[in-house]
């Protein structure tokens, strides 16, 4: 017999609408992991590499060992959570718990001791990335696993996701540009910069602080809806019984075809996360002033991807809305490295490039945060899908099942970063505006069909998603038609029979 969740109070099955205190907490909960995000992108293979003098295989290497850790922990922690008990429920503990690991291990990243052995600092970073993965997951997962029961009607999930989705681009984005104006500034005289260690650990100290901080109020920020939110059932269970359920949970075809396009849209983001700013600093040879510049955009496009993406998913639908920005997305990232290669873009140094640059920022930015919110959104629509198939409610294994093909690829695609720099003889220490010619056009050559056929095939699958508003209403009738018939039997209950003297 299947085990169903038990349900949340009467009154929190109807679509509860959360004060705008509650929606900014937990909106602000997405900072967090995308100022560890953003800064493990950006800068950990060009610090490793350039600063630290690591080769970047070696620092690829480490950072897709840890993502296909952090891979392997999440639909453990998905599971767990998802059938956790607690007089916190079942997500806020592991929340709770992240605080204080994840911040000072991201710390301890960037301050590695000086004077080891190549061997030493590739160990020291290994394990300091494992423990940001680890302790991030148990935030990161649960958290955005209470969105399909923070918001359950179609639209205002996706709000609510929008708005997570903000303060995570904002957050990343803007810790990006302290540290670029702040922590890692360049000096008139060219010294200083992200090519210098000094400045890294006031970056890193300035972080750490930010990411307890907003862990623990955006994990309180909810906490008075406990009592509201769903109970698993008191049960005991094997393995083989538990690997049953997740076998018959993710045998969802939207969920399926949603997994595989995160997959090659991971890869990507793997293979852009560690050249991107290689390509701002010496294919494009910006300054670092102009690189704040850019991340301004980058926080203008949020707010843009943020405001619009609701509406956009109200008028195409979710699924329609996610291809058409999707696609709009790779053009404008692609576009202006194609049109250097074929000589039709301005010279670097010039202002008409930058600004060139700067709009298309705002303009793939935008586009790829409407992307995000709407594929978040339709991942939480599996959710009542699934619910209704199986009678159980598995929002901590969806989302973390999901996260573990998307951290797995990721990985490889931050190891073939490393491996496009080896392949083209990218130099140590190299300066801005010293790198050889064909060194960057080769780079350029690799970097951009490898994305176009990854991201082509990630959009592909997205046609075969299948849960539109329609179905997503008619899941929530037959969810409360469920639960009705729960209370009443409930409410019933057995006749006892009568008690008789002796």
């Amino acid at each position: 017999m299947t085990a169903t969740s038990t349900p949340a109070p009467a009154a929190a099955s109807a679509d509860r609408r959360l004060s705008l205190t509650t929606r900014l907490l937990y909106g602000a909960g997405g900072a967090a992991s995308a100022i560890k995000q953003r800064g493990l992108s950006t800068f950990l293979l060009l610090f490793y590499n350039q600063v630290i003098g690591l080769p970047p295989q070696m620092v690829s290497t480490a950072i897709m060992f840890a993502l296909i850790f952090d891979a392997f922990v999440d639909p453990t922690v998905g599971q767990i959570s998802d059938n956790f008990r607690s007089r916190w429920g079942r997500r806020h503990p592991f929340m709770y718990v992240a605080a204080l690991p994840v911040a000072v291990a991201f710390f301890l990243i960037w301050n590695p001791p000086a004077g080891w052995e190549q061997a030493q600092v590739f160990g020291y970073m290994l394990a300091c990335l494992l423990v940001i993965r680890l302790f991030d997951t148990f935030f990161e997962l649960p958290s955005s696993a209470l969105a399909p029961e923070l918001a359950k009607s179609y639209n205002d999930r996706t709000n609510l996701i929008a708005l997570r989705g903000f303060f995570g681009v904002a957050g990343g984005l803007g810790m990006t540009l302290l540290a670029y104006q702040v922590f890692l500034r360049e000096n008139a005289d060219g010294t200083g910069g992200v090519l210098v260690r000094d400045g890294y650990f006031n970056y890193a100290l300035c972080a750490s602080v930010l990411i307890f901080i907003i862990i623990l109020a955006s994990t309180a920020g909810t906490h008075k809806y406990i009592p509201e939110l769903r109970q698993p059932p008191a049960r005991k269970i094997t393995f083989i019984g538990m690997a049953r359920e997740v076998a018959h949970t993710l045998n969802n075809r939207s969920f399926v075809v949603l997994t595989i396009s995160g997959m090659f849209m991971s890869m990507s983001l793997g293979v852009k996360g560690g050249l991107e700013l290689y390509f701002f600093l010496y294919f494009w040879e910006l300054t670092q002033s102009q690189l704040s510049l850019l991340t301004v955009a980058g926080v203008i496009a949020s707010v843009m991807g943020v405001s619009l993406a609701p509406k956009v998913a109200a008028r195409m639908g979710k699924r329609n809305g996610a291809i058409t920005m999707f696609a709009g997305a790779v053009v404008a990232l692609l576009g202006p490295i194609a049109l250097r290669l074929l000589h039709l873009m301005p010279a670097n140094g010039t202002d008409l490039l930058f600004w060139i640059l700067f709009v298309d920022v705002i303009a793939n930015g935008a586009m790829a945060m409407m992307t995000g919110v709407m594929l978040a959104s339709m991942i939480a629509d599996v959710v009542e899908d699934s619910e209704v198939k199986t009678g159980r409610r598995s929002e901590g294994l969806l989302f973390s099942f999901d996260n573990l093909f998307k951290k797995v690829v990721s990985g490889v695609g931050v190891f073939v970063s490393g491996a496009v720099l080896a392949f083209v003889s990218f130099p140590q220490s190299a300066v801005r505006g010293g790198v050889d010619d064909e060194v960057l056009r080769n780079m350029a050559l690799i970097y951009l069909p490898t994305l176009l056929f990854f991201y082509a095939i990630a959009i592909g699958c997205l046609f075969m998603f299948k849960i539109d508003k329609a179905a997503h209403e008619e899941n929530l009738r037959k969810l409360e038609e469920t639960a009705l018939k729960a209370e009443a039997a409930r409410e019933t209950g057995p006749t006892s029979p009568p008690v008789t003297g002796a």
